[in-house]
């Protein structure tokens, strides 16, 4: 029998093995010891399970839980293990994975005709269970499309049928636990033996599923409540039944016959609708408020709802100024620096908070103050001249990612402060089960923008991304909550006026560069939308930031 050579990363040495060996065979052969166990691999940059079976030389990479992929690995499987529960303990109900909030995933169980119970829950739970010890390997089958999409609907998953509808394909895969078939749009674990951790709680209306730490497997991660956080989901979840596009395949129903233009003006005035709304809460209290903070995570508009939100302002009379935190940061040398000795840019210490607050309180008494410059290539803060008073009607709008957090405002008063925060959190989904991350809405639109703006390509970009993330879970995430109000940037059409443009910039990263991967999956997430000409956008939407256009100055 030929033999193929390959390479592990892991264990840096060259092995041969006959054709068609199993990465589960090669793991267990070569002995991969991980802080948890292995359950996939990188081949060539690109996810494998372990089931693949190699038949040319390869490069191998074994990854367990703790990694990015594996974690979507496990809660994947995870998922299907709570959808095969539900449909045991309770045939007729429904369940629908809406969001990914408190660290955790809501879900909405329908058909109940009751409010669910702790009751319901355990049994649910305890079916998950039971379905785990039995080690039921998760097994892919190929499949013609039409006789995948039979078997979707007989098992009530009209939205992913539709979808695989829509892409036109000969053939497809389907996921089958035992009998029970279900797709998710990426890998799964080899078994359900694999899920060691994971909880299910009541949480508002519906459940939350709890995961793990990736850091400390044997521990769930915090699930704070985020009430401010659900409530806006619920509007825009609202916003997004109305217009009967809660799902990708709705959206794509709308763009095939032409009318995605209709999408754009609604979602569009939906927007302009909440940010007037906001506006006026600000107006009714304008005796008291003196500074508008604006806070929220990388590419999520803030630049572009700041401006909008003044035009409003002055619809109400006021006089607004904008200020930019990031003018207030401190001289180079004195920037912070993380665990790994890198100028910690994303601190709250990487601010002058001192001089900001000096120069608030000045303003406020009704002084003249410079404002400040930051010469980001030199790493200094300067004065140009540019100076301000504030008089009656005036008020500050003050943007940056420290917005919410308590300790920038040392010195002002809480009724003197109105706090938004903005994030763009997808408001539809790939299907019943599957939400759309939006941490990938973000990345997308970022992608886009630091290659019309700032001159990097996608793989930069990418390779950017995890120390980003890890910034807004540290400076910015935690402080959200303490927002007076919440803005969702997101709209219904705008991944599919993304894909144009996120495209071409993701093919441009070769396949030996680390970033292929990353830019694989995202191409295929795109691939799932069918295309929107962004030609009927207007020149103020918040999009118009990411793909230019804009009629703002920035």
């Amino acid at each position: 029998m030929k033999n193929i050579e390959i390479y592990c990363h892991n264990t840096r040495s060259k092995h041969s093995y006959p054709l068609g060996t199993s990465l589960l065979e090669i793991s267990r052969d070569l002995d991969i010891k991980m802080k948890n166990t292995v359950c996939g691999a990188i081949v060539n940059h690109q996810v494998r399970e372990l089931s693949f079976c190699l038949v040319k030389p390869k490069q191998v990479e074994f990854f367990d839980v703790s990694h990015p992929d594996g974690i979507r690995m496990y809660i994947r499987s995870l998922i299907f293990v709570l959808y095969a529960a539900v449909k045991e303990v309770y045939p007729h109900v429904s369940l629908r994975i809406q969001k990914g909030i408190s660290n955790g995933y809501f879900c909405e169980l329908t058909g109940f005709g009751r409010e669910i119970t702790d009751k319901d829950i355990e049994l649910v739970k305890a079916e998950m269970k039971e379905i785990i010890a039995k080690e039921i390997p998760f097994i892919k089958r190929g499949l013609l499309t039409e006789d995948a999409v039979e078997h979707l609907m007989q098992e009530g998953l009209e939205d992913k049928a539709q979808l695989f509808e829509q892409q036109g394909h000969l053939f497809t895969s389907l996921y089958f636990l035992e009998n029970l078939g279900n797709y998710f749009y990426g890998h799964l674990l080899p078994s359900t033996n694999y899920i060691s951790n994971f909880n299910l709680e009541k949480y508002f209306d519906g459940l939350l599923l709890r995961i793990p730490d990736s850091d400390n497997f044997d521990k769930l991660m915090e699930a704070p409540k985020q009430k401010k956080l659900f409530e806006i989901y619920e509007e825009h979840k609202d916003w997004a039944q109305l217009l009967n596009v809660s799902t990708i395949s709705n959206l794509n129903e709308f763009t095939l016959k032409k009318q995605g233009g209709d999408i754009i003006k609604i979602a569009e005035a939906l927007h302009e609708k909440k940010i007037a709304e906001i506006a006026n809460i600000i107006h009714s209290r304008n005796s008291d408020i003196k500074v508008v903070l604006v806070a929220g995570p990388s590419a999520s508009g803030k630049t572009t709802f700041s401006k909008r939100l003044g035009v409003q302002l002055a619809v109400n009379g006021l006089h607004p100024y904008q200020i930019s935190l990031d003018n207030y940061f401190v001289d180079r040398e004195h920037t912070p620096r993380d665990e790994h000795g890198n100028y910690d840019f994303e601190a709250l210490d990487a601010i002058d908070i001192g001089f900001f607050n000096e120069q608030l309180l000045e303003l406020f008494r009704g002084k003249e103050v410079q404002l400040p410059k930051f010469d980001f290539h030199r790493g200094r803060r300067y004065l140009n001249g540019d100076k301000l008073r504030l008089k009656h009607g005036d008020i500050l709008i003050v943007e940056g990612i420290h917005g919410m957090n308590p300790r920038l405002l040392t010195d002002v008063q809480e009724k003197n402060t109105f706090k938004i925060f903005i994030s763009a959190l997808t408001q539809i989904s790939f299907d019943e089960h599957t939400h759309i991350s939006t941490s990938d809405n973000r990345l997308t639109r970022r992608i886009i923008r630091d290659s019309k703006y700032r001159g990097y390509g996608a793989s930069e970009t990418i390779k950017r991304w995890p120390s980003v993330r890890r910034g807004e879970e540290k400076n910015i995430f935690p402080y959200q909550e303490n927002a007076d109000v919440m803005f969702n940037s997101a709209t219904l059409y705008e991944l599919a006026v993304l894909k144009k443009y996120a495209e071409p910039l993701l093919k441009q990263v070769l396949e030996n560069q680390p970033e292929y991967m990353e830019a694989m999956r995202l191409l295929k997430f795109l691939s799932y939308f069918k295309p929107i000409d962004d030609n009927e956008i207007p020149p103020t939407s918040l999009l118009r930031e990411f793909l230019g256009g804009s009629s703002f100055v920035y």
